[in-house]
């Protein structure tokens, strides 16, 4: 279900910093954000997000961002950047 590994990056004047946890948990809430789009979004560490295929990224990122903002999560001059991320392989055996 959650194939896709995202990584969720406030961008500001002052560098890069990942996304709070609880951030991403105050979105993927469904209950507060009633974005059934994003079911098959599961937030894992600061600035790490799982997704599933279905999900569209486009999208994500705008709700995540235009979220951040009403929260008071991003501060003024600053961004949200969400892209995929390779996953990383298990060495064989």
């Amino acid at each position: 279900m959650f194939a896709r590994l995202l990584e969720v990056i406030i961008e500001s004047p002052e560098g890069r910093r990942p996304a709070p946890l609880a951030h991403l948990d105050s979105f993927a809430m469904r209950g507060f954000t009633g974005e059934s789009r994003f079911d098959a979004t599961l937030p894992r560490a600061a600035g790490e997000m799982e997704a599933g295929l279905e999900v569209p990224l486009p999208e994500l990122a705008r709700a995540l961002e235009d979220w951040f903002r009403r929260k008071g999560y991003l501060r003024p001059g600053e961004n949200l950047r969400v892209r995929e991320r390779p996953r990383e392989r298990s060495p064989a055996r």
